[in-house]
């Protein structure tokens, strides 16, 4: 059994990405807990119904869509935090500085408290009617809290299985095994493989199977590197797919990836040639290394080549993010989980590192001309690595402060800015900028969807510039690109943006009086549950004896309807009042030692069992039959930890965290050093100078005084350090969003090269009738293009499947939000019994670790008891029912009734079948062969193997080999062998060709 529902993300122009799978027994797995650029809390409600029915959660992409809403569940869902999460190690570290990123830079990812919510547990807020528009914001979490909460997600590798834990609330998995395949699009980017009983699950979501600069391409086919026309066998004709519609209306670029490199450096030379500016919006940890990998290394070229008169040389590059440091931190360490090519370039650089620190040390002399010879040819900065993402061009800023300064100078620049949407990050705080300039620039990188009629305003500065875009009212501009190609910009004419401001301010007087009563609630409700489920800290009758103690879980357990609804705020905390002021001393038993502060005496007289002892609390231990459970965290490797505030993830633990509603320790506080010790006075003094105010302290690690990469020539003396200036401190404690609306007059060029990394029409038309899936469920997608793609795999399909014309519904799934589809397939199953004579003739062969054998055998029905049997088992029944009546028992059950199901038999041929099959049966040869495999197996034979065209293999000059459909090996040659290998083989190449693929296979024999 498996149904399938999505929570958002089906048929609709949001990218937020949640899906809901359901598998036997009551499984339920949620992967992906993607939000959009509005941080609407209305849109996770769904989502937070399920939460106490969730056995696991799986996370495909570090981008918003696919795990933006991770930190607020963690914060704001008591129970989501209970639950196992997994993920590839570059989504862990990756999706850490992206929510840093977005809870630093965006107030609404806070969320705004509904009404609804204020109103039902304040009295002050129902008492005013002129309270609706409070915006009350929700205490965000911290940069600590978000990296504890990613320290306690599970890593995993690709094309590894691995069977989860199941979380403590979930049924049993049942051999439940997940195992992750690379996606492309996003470094660490997965297609999960779910294999649960029969059911073979694959999602696959906003993959790509184009090799790119950065990242290979999707597992499909093998993944990099490899020459495979055939999907894997593990991907291949699962139960379901499910699998994302973007882009099944979006043409291939023709010329593929270097061409839209081309593309867009291109337009960056055409508006930096005038002076202008050009502004590129890119998210904060995914797209964004494709996208500062090129540039670095198209401005190393340029500025290497000292012949040419490019633009480029003379232009600054730019990437303005939060916490942008940490990301290229990652990065630098991740480079296994990216493009072959890449891996070569770092190991070819330090090779060469190596070589020149050798030249330099290998005489004495000569060191100081060695230097400046190395320096002037090669051109690195003296003492750093020109490694793959070590920026010699690109300067990182990391603060608004920084951005200002930036804006403020003069001369042509490139600018990555966070985030794609320009609704929140430095995207926005340029746009602002540079919107009057006419020489300015601004490249969209992803398609926004053609959601035209809407209101521009309610759409985002993203959607509108893209509808300016599509619409071109004040006409086009054709430049002309270094092939000779026109190059489109469409000019803006003038037009008015409204730029909505969103800005956290602190809470006052009677603002602060309805936050603080709701805080309260909340938190009293919070224990509640908690309580009820079993979190709370247990005594010793709880664990010794459960039937004694009172406990005010009694009426949440007993609730079979509860099933993750929201319980009743007053009803709920009345019963929870009741149970604790209605515990007295002679109901707690001796348990009143512990449960009651300052009670020391107990009268043990007249009392029996355990009310003569003092109780004991045994503590319990979660394990397995391996014994207890270890904490992975423990056991990392120093460059695998990640300091926050100069601790490692485990000392940020959610028991160093300040509860809901609670007051923080002066220990606990930020004002101490990265050794854990208080700061000193003169410390404090040191920090204060200059700004008056106190230093906001380091994120992740990084201090304010983090020093960007350097430039070449006149650029690396260039600082944007402003140590001396005032630097922002985000503000804390209660508070509210309001918004600021200003219009700007928009003068500067729109132009748009598809930098997504998406899977587009040609891809899916390809690779989804090669996957041969049973059922295929299609979401991630507008519904223009769920329709598109889903006609089309319909006939596809059915084509490749059973060469027919008509179509079956009910194969291809297209659910809506919230709508449940059943994706179950049909499997019959039937249990016969083999004679002892028809196994004596197995013959078993190993296939890829399995043992498979062919039998050809007689269904017969099960054999009739023997008489002598038959008579025994009625004279048994006779004297059972005589003591039956004896007894007075009225229905006694009949020996036949009693018997189990017969089973039928599966017996050997006899003699005179036998021959007849046997000239009708045909030999079986099981398993499948690769080219590149047989090429091997036939060069180690002394043969003479090369691929000629595509999907061909020659031996010897003489014999070709052919893989025309999977399981079909096409031989063609004749039977002779080339003069040069007569002396050494006595059979022809063609016969000794065929005689290693009979070797390579599993021959059984019919009959």
């Amino acid at each position: 059994m498996f149904n399938f529902t999505p929570l958002l993300g089906a048929q609709s122009f949001s990218p937020a990405s949640q899906s809901l799978l359901e598998l036997d027994g009551g499984v339920k797995v949620l992967v992906d807990v993607g939000w959009d650029e509005r941080f609407d809390v209305q849109k996770l409600k769904a989502l937070e119904r399920h939460i106490p029915t969730l056995s696991l959660v799986l996370l495909t992409h570090a981008t918003p869509a696919h795990i933006a809403a991770f930190a607020h569940c963690c914060k704001n869902i008591p129970l989501f935090i209970q639950i196992p999460v997994y993920a590839t190690t570059p989504v862990i570290s990756l999706g850490r500085t992206l929510l840093q990123d977005i809870y630093s830079s965006a107030p609404l990812a806070s969320t705004i408290i509904p009404a609804s919510s204020l109103s039902e547990t304040s009295y002050a807020y129902s008492s005013n009617t002129t309270d609706s528009g409070l915006n009350i914001l929700l205490q965000p979490p911290t940069p600590e809290e978000i990296a504890s909460y990613f320290s306690r997600i599970h890593p995993l590798k690709y094309s590894q299985p691995h069977q989860p834990l199941p979380s403590p609330f979930s049924p049993p998995l049942n051999g439940l095994t997940i195992t992750a395949y690379n996606a492309g699009h996003t470094l660490g980017g997965t297609i999960w493989h779910i294999q649960h009983g029969m059911e073979s699950i694959v999602y696959a979501v906003d993959w790509n199977q184009a090799r790119e600069n950065v990242l290979a391409g999707a597992a499909w086919l093998g993944g990099s590197g490899s020459s495979g026309a055939e999907v894997i066998e593990q991907l291949r004709k699962p139960t379901a797919l499910v699998c994302s519609a973007r882009g099944a209306e979006r043409n291939p670029l023709a010329g593929g990836r270097k061409k839209r490199d081309d593309l867009l450096l291109d337009m960056i030379r055409t508006a930096v040639a005038k002076g202008g500016t050009v502004l590129v919006p890119t998210d904060t940890s995914a797209r964004v290394l494709e996208l500062a990998y090129l540039l670095e290394h198209a401005w190393r070229r340029e500025c290497s080549d000292t012949t040419s008169e490019s633009p480029l040389k003379t232009t600054k590059l730019y990437l303005a993010s939060k916490n942008v440091g940490a990301t290229m931190r990652y990065a630098r360490s991740m480079l296994e989980w990216m493009d072959e090519n890449v891996v070569r370039e770092f190991e070819a650089e330090a090779s060469n590192t190596n070589s020149r620190q050798h030249k330099r040390t290998d005489s004495k002399q000569n060191a100081g001309r060695d230097r400046y010879e190395t320096a002037t040819q090669e051109n690195p900065l003296p003492g750093k690595s020109g490694g793959p993402f070590d920026f010699k061009h690109v300067k990182l800023l990391e603060r608004k402060s920084q951005v200002d300064k930036m804006l403020s100078s003069s001369g042509a620049r490139v600018i990555l800015a966070s985030d794609t949407s320009l609704e929140w990050g430095f995207s926005k705080d340029v746009l602002r900028a540079i919107a009057a300039d006419p020489t300015s620039l601004i490249i969209l990188t992803e398609d926004y969807g053609n959601s035209i009629g809407e209101d521009d305003e309610s759409l985002g500065l993203g959607h509108t510039l893209w509808h300016w875009y599509q619409d071109r009212r004040d006409g086009v501009a054709m430049e002309t690109g270094a092939d000779g190609q026109n190059l489109e910009q469409v000019h803006t004419g003038g037009r008015h943006l409204g730029i909505k401001t969103a800005q956290r301010v602190a809470l006052q007087g009677k603002e602060l009086l309805i936050y603080q009563q709701y805080l309260a609630t909340q938190r009293q409700l919070q224990n509640t549950i908690q309580t009820g489920n079993g979190t709370g800290l247990e005594s010793s009758a709880d664990a010794i004896d459960e039937t004694s103690s009172t406990s005010s879980s009694s009426s949440d357990e007993s609730d079979p309807e509860r099933q993750g609804k929201a319980l009743n705020i007053s009803a709920t905390l009345g019963h929870s009042n009741r149970n604790k002021t209605g515990a007295a001393k002679e109901e707690l038993g001796v348990n009143v030692l512990l449960r009651q502060p300052g009670t020391y005496d107990y009268d043990v007289r007249g009392k029996k069992g355990r009310e003569t002892m003092f109780p004991f609390v045994s503590k319990r231990r979660r394990g397995d039959d391996f014994g207890d459970l270890i904490r992975p965290e423990d056991y990392l490797r120093a460059e695998e930890r990640d300091e926050v505030d100069g601790q490692d993830m485990r000392d940020a633990g959610p028991g160093k965290q300040t509860g809901l509603g609670q007051k923080r320790k002066w220990e606990d506080s930020s004002l101490q050093s990265a050794t854990g010790r208080p700061l000193s006075a003169g410390t404090n003094k040191r920090r204060n100078t200059g700004t008056g105010q106190r230093a906001a302290p380091p994120v992740n690690g990084l201090n304010g005084n983090h020093q960007s990469g350097g430039g070449a020539g006149e650029e690396a003396g260039e600082d944007f350090d402003t140590s001396d200036t005032e630097v922002e401190e985000p503000l804390t404690g209660p508070s509210k969003v309001t918004f600021e609306t200003s219009s700007v007059q928009v003068n500067l060029r729109i132009a748009y090269v598809d930098f997504a990394g998406l899977h587009d029409q040609r891809s899916l038309s390809m690779l989804i009738p090669l996957i041969q899936p049973r059922k295929l469920i299609l979401v991630g997608g507008t519904m223009s293009e769920t329709t598109t793609l889903a006609d089309d795999c319909r006939q596809k399909l059915l084509t490749r499947t059973t060469k027919s014309i008509e179509t079956k519904s009910d194969d291809v799934l297209t659910p809506t939000i919230g709508q449940t589809v059943g994706a179950s397939v049909d499997t019959n199953a039937w249990t016969v019994k083999l004679t002892e004579t028809l196994v004596k003739r197995f013959r078993w062969q190993n296939v890829r670790g399995l043992s498979v054998v062919t039998l050809t055998g007689r269904l017969a029905a099960p054999a009739e008891a023997r008489p002598q049997a038959d008579a025994l088992s009625k004279k048994k029944q006779k004297m059972v029912m005589g003591e039956a009546e004896a007894a007075g028992i009225d229905d006694v059950p009949s020996a036949s009734a009693a018997a189990p199901d017969s089973v039928p038999i599966l017996d050997s041929l006899p003699p005179s079948m036998a021959a007849a099959t046997r000239s009708v049966a045909q030999p079986l040869h099981v398993g499948d062969l690769r080219l590149a495999d047989l090429r091997k197996i036939l060069q180690s034979a002394d043969h003479t193997a090369e691929f000629r065209g595509e999907g061909t293999l020659v031996i010897d000059g003489l014999v070709a080999v052919r893989k025309s459909g999977t399981g079909r090996i096409e031989v063609e040659g004749g039977g002779l062998t080339a003069p040069d290998f007569q002396a050494r083989y006595v059979e022809g190449s063609f016969h000794s060709v065929k005689r290693k693929i009979y070797e390579s296979l599993a021959i059984i024999a019919g009959g």
